[in-house]
This record gives structure tokens, C-alpha cells and sequence, in this order.
């Protein structure tokens, strides 16, 4: 059977919060059973109750780097019977590794497919595949360490206010 026709019935969602329970409401309106993982802090979260199975993630030491252990949620997945992670947003919604690992595992990613997350991971990749497409877009400069006096001429070029932005994240969690 393709993946993308097989029905999730167990579906563990990788994130916390309110991102969790809404994940959960739509999931158990269409009879999906729901699993929560949660760190030793987010013990009493309310999204640890609203699903249907809870499991602690992490040592208790550890409030939120849990939530980012992918290794760690494949295995539990694994060990819970898991048809489908859904990884919220933020956290692990843009790690292209954990989309490779639940494929690798035979567990459906609710999300983008991994080759999709790389092409569009890379800012400077990303526009060059929207160009590439016919797909209007803001004028820009792609050129790497300019000057500031290049910088301000590019500026001027494209036209005030402009947008500074990396061209490659670090995966939700900002760049230094």
C-alpha cells in the first residue's frame, strides 16, 4: 500500500502545549488515536491529559531538550505501535532528520517529505526553485559577505525598507 493512502490510527504528536491539543482535537475527531509525549517539567501540562496515551520523554532534568531527541521519539514510537508523527510547529517540524528517520522506520511524517524540506531548507535554493517555477518574487541580492558599501548600494537598488535574512536557518532555533 503507498504511504500516503495508508490511514493513521495511532498518531503521536511531538510537541507541547496548545500546538499539541489542537493537533489532538482534529486528530480525535477523526477517530485517530492520540499520543503525547511530555518532559518530567510538562508533567502536569494539559496536553499530557487531553490525549488518549502519555509518555514522559527525557530525564527529569531536562525540560525541553527532550522534545528535540529524535532518536529518542522514533524509539518510543516504535515501542507504542505509532502509524504517524506529527511534529507540530517549531521544534522538530522543520528537522528534515527526523522526517528521514520516520520514513527510514516505516512511520508517517505529517509534514513535508524530506527531499522537500532540503530543497526548501536553503533560502538561496528555495528562490532559485520559485524562480525556476515562474513564481513572482521581492527583489534581492545573493551576494555572500558584501562589503557595506555594497550592501548600502544593493540597497538602494532594491528600494527602502529591505529585509536582512540569512540564507540558511538553524532549524527553528535562530541563528547566532
Amino acid at each position: 500500500m503507498k504511504e500516503y493512502i495508508r490511514p493513521i490510527k495511532r498518531l503521536l504528536v511531538a510537541n507541547r502545549g496548545e500546538i499539541a491539543i489542537r493537533i489532538m482535537r482534529a486528530a480525535t475527531e477523526l477517530g485517530i488515536t492520540t499520543i503525547a509525549v511530555y518532559t518530567y517539567e510538562d508533567r502536569y501540562s494539559l496536553h499530557r491529559y487531553k490525549a488518549d496515551e502519555a509518555y514522559q520523554i527525557g530525564r527529569d532534568e531536562d525540560p525541553l531538550k527532550p522534545y528535540l531527541d529524535v532518536e529518542g521519539i522514533i524509539l518510543l514510537a516504535k515501542r507504542h505501535k505509532v502509524d504517524a508523527i506529527h511534529p507540530g510547529y517549531g521544534f522538530l517540524s522543520e528537522n528534515v532528520k527526523l522526517a528521514r528517520r520516520c520514513r527510514e522506520e516505516g512511520i508517517i511524517f505529517v509534514g513535508p517529505s524530506p527531499e522537500a524540506m532540503d530543497a526548501l531548507g536553503d533560502k538561496v535554493r528555495a528562490k532559485n526553485l520559485a524562480t525556476s517555477a515562474g513564481v513572482p518574487l521581492i527583489p534581492d541580492s545573493r551576494e555572500e559577505n558584501m562589503s557595506p558599501e555594497f550592501a548600502l548600494t544593493e540597497a538602494e537598488r532594491i528600494g527602502f525598507p529591505i529585509m536582512v535574512k540569512a540564507a540558511a536557518g538553524a532549524e527553528g532555533a535562530g541563528c547566532a
